[in-house]
Order: structure tokens, then C-alpha cells, then sequence
């Protein structure tokens, strides 16, 4: 029996569901992404659908640590930390990997059709919005924090979406800036 780290087999899995989606992701598309006989995942994740649920719980881990990390530096100026972030955002989609947000991907799949999807996006997308929330009430002089950070949430997902058809990062990176500027004005 071949040994395999269950971590590098969600990790790899993650990114078949976060390209394909649940719908279009085939068993054989999972054994294809993570390298692992169809007994192997089964006996590891129990289901696709157990599978797909520890992927977005994955993803959500990775993104938040990645994007609370870029915001929780109080040293750095507000607009900095918000462009730092969006760069990220624009950078991520023009790069060679899934495209989009797999939780935004989840959501619009399922619609909130599915309360256990929902319930996962919306952990990920509170997690989100209250690192933005705490960076925006520490260094903001106007506005209220909680719209301001569902503003600047919204903006993400909508460059990722845009970057789809959009490849030019001059073009997106000025919409970023945009949303500095109406968060955090220059001085």
C-alpha cells in the first residue's frame, strides 16, 4: 500500500473542485489531481461530497491566513495594506491557477440551495469581511467600518470575476486603486 500525506491529497483535490467545481468534478478527475486510486480517497475522505466540504474548509484556512496577514500590520498605512491585498487579488487571477474564488465559485454552484455550502461560505466570506472591518475601523476616519468592509469585499470578488475576460493588470490594478481611494483617501 502506498503511503500519501492526507494534507497534499486535499490540497491537490481542493484545486480540482476549485478549477472544475462540484458538478464537474468526476471521481476519475480527483484520482487524476491527487494522484490516489479511487479506494484511497474513499477510505481517507468518506465521499466526494465529504471531500469537497474539507476543501472549502481548506481553502478558507489558507485565504484568510494569507489575506489577514496583509491586513493586520497596523505599522503599515490603511490605503497600503488595502492595495497590497487587491494586488494579491489581481496578481492570483492572472496567474496560472484556479480562477476565482473557490467560496464564491461554491456559492454561486449551489445557489444556497445546499446549507452546509452555505454555511461554509459564509464563514468564509465573515472571516473576510471582519479582518477588513478591524484594518478599516483602526485607521479610518470616516464611514462605518462594516459597510466599508463589505465594499471592499465585494470589489475583490468583483475583480475576480472581471479578470476572467479582463487579462490586462494596468486595467485592473486602476479599479483597485479606485477602492483604496474611496476607503482609505489619500492625505
Amino acid at each position: 500500500m502506498k503511503e500519501f500525506d492526507p494534507d497534499q491529497a486535499l490540497d491537490a483535490a481542493m484545486r480540482v473542485f476549485w478549477e472544475k467545481g462540484y458538478q464537474g468534478t468526476s471521481a476519475q478527475d480527483l484520482c487524476d489531481g491527487t494522484g490516489l486510486g479511487r479506494s484511497s480517497i474513499y477510505a481517507t475522505f468518506a465521499s466526494k461530497r465529504g471531500l469537497y466540504e474539507r476543501a472549502l474548509r481548506r481553502y478558507d484556512e489558507l485565504m484568510a491566513e494569507r489575506q489577514e496577514a496583509l491586513l493586520a500590520d497596523g505599522g503599515v498605512p490603511l490605503r497600503d495594506r488595502l492595495r497590497a491585498l487587491l494586488a494579491a487579488v489581481v496578481d492570483d487571477e492572472l496567474g496560472d491557477g484556479p480562477r476565482g474564488c473557490f467560496a464564491v465559485n461554491a456559492a454561486v454552484e449551489f445557489g444556497g440551495r445546499d446549507p452546509v455550502v452555505t454555511a461554509l461560505v459564509e464563514r468564509s466570506f465573515a472571516r473576510m469581511r471582519q479582518a477588513l472591518r478591524t484594518a478599516i475601523a483602526g485607521a479610518s476616519g470616516g464611514g462605518d467600518p462594516a459597510v466599508l468592509a463589505d465594499y471592499v469585499h465585494a470589489s475583490m470578488n468583483g475583480l475576480r470575476v472581471m479578470s476572467r475576460t479582463v487579462r490586462d493588470r494596468r486595467r485592473l490594478m486602476a479599479v483597485a486603486d479606485t477602492v483604496v481611494d474611496a476607503v482609505a483617501p489619500p492625505a
